[in-house]
């Protein structure tokens, strides 16, 4: 395995499954990464298919808000993100990403600097093409508006940090904020 294939496995290997649709996710994931060298997008839209993606998802977690912006390609309600590109790591995509889509200095303290969630999904593009994504968390205020890269979205705001209650969204961002939720107010044993 490749150095950047191995980065990523390694990245997996602490992220535990919330269900089995994460964990066959993972599964895919690690044999896709065992079949190939070529995990980095290479020519727009999608080639290869599939390459690696980041979402870093700015939630608020004493407010309880998710921070979501209108994407103008997608037409979705999703947090920013976006494509690794070659030879980069997957966090310094994150840090990357959330600088220029929200023109901040992202902080990884709610859960740690590590991706919590990986999705497997195919985007539609023409032609369409599969994203593994890492999902990562960082810290906003939901006292405050971020101004959103104007060239990939179309504003943005808080929405409660509720599953059942999102905007038309990526699929698997309620299982997202089920999965946090579990992070964020761990169970008391019984």
């Amino acid at each position: 395995m490749r150095p950047a294939t191995a980065v990523v496995a390694e990245l997996l290997s602490q992220i535990a499954p919330y269900d089995e649709l994460e964990r066959h996710h993972i599964a895919t994931t690690l044999d896709w990464l065992h079949s190939t060298d070529d995990i980095f997008r290479r020519q727009r839209p999608g080639i290869p298919s599939p390459h690696l993606a980041v979402y870093v998802v700015m939630i608020d977690a004493e407010a309880r808000g998710v921070y979501l912006g209108c994407h103008r390609l997608a037409g979705l309600e999703i947090p920013t993100g976006g494509h690794v590109e070659p030879g980069e790591h997957p966090t310094a995509a994150a840090h990357r990403e959330a600088c220029e889509e929200l023109g901040i200095t992202p902080r990884f303290d709610v859960v740690g600097e590590e991706p919590v969630f990986v999705t497997v999904g195919t985007v539609a593009t023409t032609p369409p093409h599969i994203d593994v994504s890492l999902w990562y968390v960082i810290r906003g205020d939901r006292r405050r508006q971020y101004a959103l890269d104007p060239a990939e979205f179309n504003g943005g705001r808080w929405w409660d940090l509720d599953p059942y209650g999102l905007p038309d969204t990526d699929p698997h961002l309620p299982r997202f904020l089920r999965k946090l939720d579990t992070i964020l107010l761990p169970q008391e044993p019984q």
